[in-house]
């Protein structure tokens, strides 16, 4: 007859399968379903500006594809940099969101030094709108179109002014594009913000500007600016009767400012996935594509990887200029 009892026994199997199970790995627990927390939209700029606005836009309707809200968080300073150097260090798990800007791909020459890398530090989810730029001058000018523009630049000793909302920015350097294809003299005036420059060339201090569509076109709509060409391939509706520099004897110029959505580098291809395809379908709305007609923008839907050939070729395309430029930031 056995010395254990029968309760004894039962400890004693009990003792041992739990040893057994210490010795096992801990099983992982099932992920939680992305997204199930807000998730952050980082913009480089400050509140009100184009950039600002799309990404606001795009927030809502996002926020309402994905079942959570994307919360807009402005990180504004060094041309944005400060906004993508702090998404480039974020988490890769998808709840940190970077609207990526033609600035990024300047700033990648403009800076001798960034704290991120354009490239490498980004995973591109698509591309959201482009807005033209409008070459716009003082109505005082005697200047009705392009080929105006050039002969008054070419006669006269001093060249011709235009305005920027800073030295690299994509004002700057539609103009500095320009001047390469033409050999103009052309003197840069670069201000702090494009509405300081846009009040000087309003006052006579600056002859002309290549400004974004939404801040020029109060101006012109009221008679204060005149429109001569516009820096996209294509006019905008906005502008029908505002001729291309493309059409003005300027084959292939197309200067377009243009915002598209991010994530940290390594975020899972799922969510990537996930996010390409509610941005699709927020572009495809037609109350989203209304706004942004309103605000001179086209939206741009397609893929992670057109997205991220076209930020390489914008790279490649702004380290010329910047370099014909000699703009620097630092």
């Amino acid at each position: 007859m056995s010395s254990y009892s029968a309760p004894r026994r039962h400890w004693l199997a009990f003792a041992a399968a739990l040893a057994c199970s210490a010795a096992l790995p801990l099983q992982a627990q099932p992920a939680a379903p992305w997204p199930s927390k807000p998730v952050k939209l980082v913009v480089g700029y400050a509140a009100g500006g184009a950039t600002d606005v799309i990404a606001r836009l795009v927030a809502i309707k996002l926020g309402e594809q994905l079942g959570q809200p994307l919360l807009v968080d402005n990180r504004t300073g060094a041309n944005s940099n400060v906004g993508a150097e702090y998404v480039a260090r974020a988490p890769a798990d998808g709840y940190t969101l970077y609207v990526y800007t033609i600035a990024n791909t300047i700033n990648a020459s403009l800076y001798g030094k960034l704290g991120y890398d354009p490239v490498k530090d980004f995973e591109p989810i698509g591309l959201i709108a482009k807005i033209p730029n409008i070459l716009v001058v003082n109505p005082s000018l005697p200047v009705k179109n392009v080929a105006d523009y050039v002969r008054f630049a070419k006669e006269s000793k001093e060249g011709i002014t235009f305005a920027s909302s800073g030295s690299g920015s994509s004002i700057h350097l539609s103009g500095e594009m320009f001047k390469m294809q033409t050999g103009l003299n052309m003197l840069h005036v670069p201000y702090r913000g494009s509405a300081p420059a846009i009040t000087d060339l309003l006052g006579g201090q600056v002859q002309s500007m290549f400004d974004n569509t939404p801040s020029a076109l109060p101006h012109v709509q009221g008679g204060r600016l005149r429109a001569i060409a516009i820096t996209s391939a294509r006019r905008s509706p906005l502008l029908p009767d505002v001729p291309t520099l493309a059409e003005s004897g300027y084959p292939g110029f197309d200067v377009q400012s243009w915002f598209g959505l991010a994530a940290p580098a390594g975020t899972p291809r799922p969510v990537i996935d996930r996010l390409n395809a509610a941005l699709g379908k927020v572009l495809a709305a037609p109350e989203v594509r209304q706004r942004l007609q309103d605000l001179a923008a086209s939206p741009e839907p397609g893929t992670p990887e057109q997205m991220r050939s076209f930020a390489a070729a914008e790279i490649k395309r702004w380290h010329d200029v910047v370099k014909a430029s000699g703009a620097k930031a630092d």
